[in-house]
Formats: structure tokens, sequence, C-alpha cells
């Protein structure tokens, strides 16, 4: 088959000799979307990682792809409806990270409760003053965890530890986990009204589209913190914004925004299908307001990237790959 992968480095590129001599494998570093299908219309099978936009107008330049093995757990990223109707199997990395983006959870958190990067800040600047870093410990305080799938119960596992209470909701609650780690289900509105901390863990969907907006964010704890690295759409910005700009928030660590890729690469804002209307161009402007908050702390959707996680995420996708070639495809996703 020829396989085309996206977004590589150079040690993938290296990984993926093995699928050598069976299949044709080109590895490009650039990622997948509408300018630059066309240059790839002969690939059976695409590989893409989260910043790639396998949308209608990008897949149909493909009219022999038969599968795309995406290097992420999610798959916002990629068209399924459009997938389904043409025969295209979509297969996923459904368990590469727990841990790896349970802990980048706690790095956020420890570092907005410490006042980290303006305390390094300072000290880097021959400052070595205490006025104004006063933080907060978490043992007794209450972590809520929105969504738990393996991160989700991972974060209350590493939680359990600092001596924090949890609290946690779900739309399809896991009673043994809860009494197994010993944490309570209860109501989202509930949750953002008893949590210091508010940590989210649940897919892209049209359910979870800006869940986080002005009326959630008025019912949380006042001098609560949010963590966010699920993802960037699941929170509204521009209502983040006023909450934290109100007081209403202690903080925010967030390692997903919207309008990532147009963040990364602002030169791709100029380009007229990169903004389709006046929300997304909020969006991007509320995120660079937010990049500005001394209580924010942003990283670049680096949570998943530790060397075992990577490790994970390029032998998954190459068995998805041989799998779907031998004529038995696994972790395959669905449109429903």
């Amino acid at each position: 088959m020829n396989i085309v992968m996206f977004e590589t480095e150079e040690w993938e590129r290296q990984a993926c000799v093995r699928l050598e001599p069976h299949h044709r494998v080109r590895c490009v570093a650039e990622p997948l979307d509408q300018r630059n299908a066309a240059d790839f219309a002969d690939a059976e099978v695409a590989s893409p990682f989260v910043n790639s936009r396998l949308d209608a107008s990008a897949l149909s330049h493909f009219p022999r792809l038969k599968l795309i093995a995406t290097r992420s757990t999610g798959y916002d990223h990629i068209d399924l409806p459009y997938c389904a109707a043409h025969g295209i199997i979509v297969s996923n990395v459904p368990d590469y990270g727990d841990s790896t983006v349970a802990e980048h959870v706690f790095t956020l958190l420890l570092a907005v409760a410490r006042k980290l990067v303006e305390a390094v800040e300072r000290t880097r600047r021959g400052r070595f003053t205490q006025t104004g870093l006063r933080g907060f410990e978490l043992r007794d305080r209450m972590i809520g965890v929105v969504g738990t799938g393996r991160i989700g119960l991972r974060v209350i596992e590493i939680a359990r530890g600092f001596g924090m209470n949890v609290v946690a909701y779900d739309l399809q609650p896991d009673e043994a986990a809860a009494n197994r780690l010993k944490f309570a289900y209860t109501s989202l509105d509930k949750l953002l009204s008893d949590a210091d901390v508010v940590t989210l863990h649940v897919p892209a969907t049209p359910g979870t589209l800006r869940m986080l907006s002005d009326r959630e964010f008025s019912r949380m704890k006042p001098g609560a913190i949010l963590i966010n690295t699920a993802r960037g759409h699941i929170v509204d910005v521009e209502a983040l914004v006023r909450a934290l700009a109100d007081g209403r928030l202690r903080g925010a660590g967030l390692d997903v925004l919207p309008q990532e890729p147009l963040i990364r690469e602002e030169a791709a804002i100029f380009h007229q299908e990169a903004i389709r209307d006046a929300e997304d161009f909020k969006a991007l402007v509320a995120n660079h307001v937010l990049l500005r908050f001394p209580n924010v702390i942003v990283t670049p959707h680096n949570a998943y990237n530790t060397e075992a996680a990577l490790e994970r995420i390029i032998a998954t996708t190459l068995a998805n790959i041989e799998a779907f070639a031998q004529g038995t495809p696994q972790n395959v996703v669905s449109a429903h």
C-alpha cells in the first residue's frame, strides 16, 4: 500500500522503516489539510497527528484512501461521517497517555497554585523577594474530575496521593472505580460549586462543545482553578477570559486551546479558509488575551509528549496499519 505519514519527526521516520519493503512509506513534516491534500492523492493509508485537518474538502482529494491511522486518541480532526460514507476505516491509539497526560495535569496545577512561572522569572532577574508569591497547598482541597475514562481515573489516583478529596462527573459513571478509588459521582453543577480544582477529561463531541461557558463559570467556587488537557473547544474561551478578569477564578492551566493551528502559525490567519466566521476570530483573540494573564499557564498541546508515550503511539499506529493490511483492522472508531 501507499502510506503517507504526516507531521513526522526523524525518529518516527526511522520507526516506519519496519513497514517496508511490503509497503511504500512516505514521511512528511507538514500536517495534512485541504491546501496540500492533492499532493498525496495516491495514498491508500494516511497517518496524521492532531494538527492535520481531514475534513471533506481535504479527503475529497484521496480517491484511493482506505485507512486513516491517526496517531492520537482523539479523532475530532477527522470527518468520520465522510469516512463512513466512502468506506474509509479510521483507527486510533486509545491508551498511550494515561499517566503522561495525568501527570501534566498536576504539572499545570502545581505551577498555578504555587505561582511557579512568576517565581522563576523573578529569580532569573536577580529578585528573591517572596512578595505576591503566596500559593495554596493541595492537601484536603477538592478536585472535580469531569470525565472518568483512563486519564480521568489516573488523575484521581494521583490526587489521592496528594491527599485531595475527589468528586467526579461522567455520563456513564464507573461505580466499580468509584468504590476502588473512594470518590463520589455528582452532577456537573454540584461539582463546579464544590471543587477547588476542576480538570477536564472528556472527548470533543457536539455534546461537549463549550461545555464550560458563562453559566458554568458563574457556578464555580470562587477562587477555583481550571485545568484543561482535553480539547480546546470544550471551554468557551471568551467566557473563561471574563471569569478570570472578574476574579472569579484563581487561575487556569491549559494545554489546549481552540484555533491552535492558527496560534501556532499566525500567517495561516490570512488564508481565506482558515477563519470561517466571526466566532473563530473572537476565539483567536481570546486565546491571545489568555496568554497574557499572569495567573494562566498555557503549554503547546504538550501533555502527551514524553518518550514513553511517543514510543507507544508509533508502535500502536504501525500495528494498526499492519492489522489492516492483514484484513483484521483494530482500534477502529465509529462515526456514531
